[in-house]
């Protein structure tokens, strides 16, 4: 015998009904236990028939199941709450809803906008020494590579005839024929031929 496709709709019949409701009902009571077993759900189900009659499951105490139920209900509840709040005074500093509030949340506001003001400067300056910081490091570096570029030139000229006059504007006392501003390489006129 096969088993067909049955429209969910109410069963006419009283007597069909509670035969359906009696056959559905063992097996969701089955349905429900093997669920808190097999995935460990604590789980509390409540049936009352059409004549009024409580049929109930419960893996643990049910009125334990309901005040967690109760409890999580009241902890959506301060969420929502939270959010509200939390919107709201988004719309404050946004300046969308200044024209309801009061004196002392208005001093408030400001208050909390001169600490964020304040911790938001902070954080600048912070970032903009950082980088100071490493200008200078960098600076450093090129003047050491800048020496260490002279000091090969100079070793590697050192045997020409003619001299090689290195300027530059962190020279102290750079030779008079040298404009200061500017760094230049003069060679020899035995290099130049």
């Amino acid at each position: 015998m096969t088993r067909r496709k049955i429209q969910i709709k109410k069963i006419d019949s009283v007597t069909a009904r509670q035969v359906a409701f009696s056959k559905r009902r063992k097996g969701l009571l089955k349905k429900a236990h093997e669920l808190s077993i097999l995935c460990d759900a604590e789980i509390a189900l409540l049936v009352f028939s059409s004549t009024g009659k409580l049929f109930d499951y419960a893996n643990s105490s049910i009125q334990q199941v309901i005040e967690r139920h109760n409890l999580k209900g009241d902890e959506n509840e301060l969420h929502k709450a939270g959010v509200a709040e939390k919107t709201r005074e988004l719309r404050q500093l946004n300046e969308e809803e200044l024209q309801g509030c009061t004196l002392e949340e208005l001093q408030t506001l400001e208050e909390r906008l001169e600490r964020d003001l304040s911790r938001v400067s902070k954080t600048k300056d912070e970032r903009i020494l950082k980088q100071i910081n490493a200008l200078k490091r960098k600076g450093i570096q090129l003047k050491e590579e800048n020496q260490r570029t002279k000091q090969s030139l100079v070793h590697e000229q050192g045997q020409s005839s003619e001299s090689i006059i290195i300027c530059s504007s962190s020279d102290i006392n750079p030779p008079q024929d040298c404009d200061s501003s500017d760094i230049f390489l003069r060679l020899g006129l035995s290099l130049l031929k």
